[in-house]
């Protein structure tokens, strides 16, 4: 159990507004939990583990962002160092156990799943913490914590918006790959929680022929059972374009039928110009925040960051939040999971104690091919959408 405190707003240098860590709780965790104690007083020692002979680019960016994060702390300072897993599994769980026996507190990464599951298994009895750029919650628990946006996290918030919205009822349109077997769990999971119902689930094979195929039975689904919502799994990369203009056609209306995505369909830009997209809902970071991220990297590194590079500033935020605080336990399980959360670069973000995360997302819309933001991010794990 945690100690319920009043949150309070620590601010970053940033010249543009932007917060390392808010809504800290101001108070000791009741619960010390698992993780080493450490000296605050001192730079504290925190591994950056990251794939630099896999993907060099990637690998430097997210190096980039913690010490952005660390040049934005008060009064704390961190000893980062920094491991190369080369996105292997076993390279992962080597340098894991090099990096806690050169004294880290602390590990931050690796990216792949696969990795952040080896490295946390190789120090689960060092008693450290391992905060992972994966989304995959598979992995979370134990001493791994995943810092990745998750399928539960974004429908969670898009369900919980339809309902409030007035939306009865909901057909799930899912690939059939492992990936859109996750989607259409976690849909299916924020459906049970809410007010809107669960009106049928169709899958479908990734592939042209496999979209064609799927939809007379999305239509008959639609049309049986009267839903008034369709939630997509399907990316901008693969097979929305393909649904946005065969749906229409079959006379599955986003004028009638609300279209849902459980990806982002901002991204690449080119995907607002699609006429099946307009109107449709997807879920994003705080707009104004990650804004914000992205013009003070560029500004210092000059260049755009990584499109995940801010989830290690992210776990440099919390971590220095934290140590802030004094306590030795800071980087307990139990500190690290408090309830009032940090602020990261897309808003405000907290781990929970199963190794997942959530984050406060914005609801979107696209309108005139320009996305809108239709329903804000929430500024505290208080407030609307939690």
């Amino acid at each position: 159990m945690f100690t319920v405190c009043k949150p309070v707003r620590k601010l970053a240098k940033f010249a543009i507004g932007l917060a390392t860590a808010a809504f800290l709780a101001a108070c000791e965790p009741g619960a010390t939990g698992r993780g080493p104690s450490i000296d605050t007083s001192e730079p504290i020692p925190v591994a950056l583990l990251v794939p630099k002979s896999g993907d060099a680019a990637l690998a430097q960016s997210l190096e980039n962002a913690a010490r952005l994060a660390m040049a934005d702390l008060n009064n704390v300072k961190i000893d980062l160092r920094v491991y190369d897993t080369a996105g292997n599994p076993n390279t992962a769980a080597a340098v894991a156990q090099q990096a806690v026996a050169d004294g880290a507190k602390v590990i931050l990464g690796p990216v792949y799943a696969q990795a952040a599951n080896a490295a946390g298994l190789a120090v689960l009895s060092k008693n450290v913490n391992v905060l992972s750029f994966s989304n995959n919650t598979s992995i979370a628990g134990g001493n791994v914590f995943v810092l990745g946006p998750t399928f539960d996290n974004t429908a969670n918030r898009l369900v919980s918006y339809a309902g409030k919205q007035g939306k009865k009822s909901t057909v799930i349109v899912h690939s059939n790959d492992a990936a859109g077997q996750l989607g259409q769990a976690a849909i299916s999971n924020a459906l049970g929680n809410s007010r809107v119902a669960n009106a049928g689930v169709v899958g479908f094979d990734r592939s042209q022929q496999g979209v064609i195929d799927a939809i007379p039975a999305i239509k008959a689904t639609v049309d049986s059972t009267g839903a008034d919502s369709l939630f997509l799994t399907a990316t901008t990369a693969g097979a929305l374009p393909l649904f946005s203009q065969l749906l229409p056609e079959a006379g599955v209306s986003p004028a009638t039928v609300q279209y849902i995505g459980l990806t982002r369909w901002d991204i690449p830009a080119q995907t607002l110009e699609l006429p099946g997209v307009q109107g449709g809902w997807f879920a994003l970071p705080d707009p104004a925040k990650a804004q914000a991220y992205r013009v003070r990297y560029n500004a210092t590194y000059g260049e755009a960051p990584h499109p995940i590079s801010g989830l290690a500033y992210d776990g440099i935020a919390a971590i220095g939040a934290l140590a802030s605080q004094g306590k030795s336990n800071a980087l307990s399980a139990a500190a690290l999971t408090q309830n009032a959360g940090f602020q990261g670069v897309g808003g405000i973000f907290r781990l929970r104690p199963n190794g997942t995360n959530e984050r406060g997302l914005a609801v979107a819309t696209i309108q005139n091919k320009q996305v809108v933001v239709i329903d804000p991010a929430p500024q505290s794990f208080s407030g609307a959408g939690f």
